[in-house]
């Protein structure tokens, strides 16, 4: 194949259409063809073929290596963000349970304020009572007093006006024998 391709070069249109033989040293073609043959040759005998597809094998392995690096980074960062989406999933868990906990917490200490409340409302409301039977009975005591000291003084002018002193005096003579009769 590569001789056939040769052939074809030598016998190409430009190369037929100067003047005189070809192979000749004075035809710009002829020497053109000769440098080229030699240029290959030279590239052949250096092994720049060989090179170059070396280069291109490393290359190629170059890329095969940072294909397989992205592919094992693309893996670790889809373990990352699995790991990331489960830790979101544990917080939004540990969140909802914390919320929760602090609802029923709050209902607790709601209720427990609540029943302190009653409690202390029953306690000022005894208080209170306690307060008002107190002025109740100062109260009345004192309007007893009023009228018992009233009643004296009434019946201290009465009997004044009515009663002589001997009479009077029978008569306190008779409280003090009955106070005495009640006491004993």
């Amino acid at each position: 194949m590569k001789r056939l391709s040769v052939l074809l070069a030598l016998l190409a249109s430009p190369a037929m259409a100067s003047t005189g033989p070809f192979f000749s040293l004075h035809n710009t073609d002829f020497i053109v063809l000769l440098a080229f043959l030699l240029f290959i040759a030279v590239l052949v005998y250096f092994r720049v073929p060989q090179l170059v597809g070396g280069l291109l094998d490393k290359r190629a392995e170059g890329i095969r290596n940072d294909l397989a690096e992205a592919r094992s980074l693309r893996e670790e960062a889809q373990e990352i963000y699995a790991s990331y989406e489960r830790r979101q999933r544990e917080v939004k868990t540990q969140a909802e349970e914390i919320v929760a906990n602090a609802k029923r917490e709050a209902v607790l200490e709601a209720d427990k304020a609540k029943a302190a409340l009653k409690l202390s409302i029953e306690r000022r409301l005894k208080a209170a009572e306690e307060q008002i039977a107190s002025a109740e009975g100062d109260a009345v005591r004192a309007v007893r007093d009023r009228a018992i000291q009233t009643a004296i003084s009434a019946a201290t002018e009465i009997l004044g006006k009515q009663a002589t002193s001997d009479q009077r005096s029978a008569g306190i003579d008779r409280a003090i024998a009955d106070v005495e009769r009640r006491l004993n």
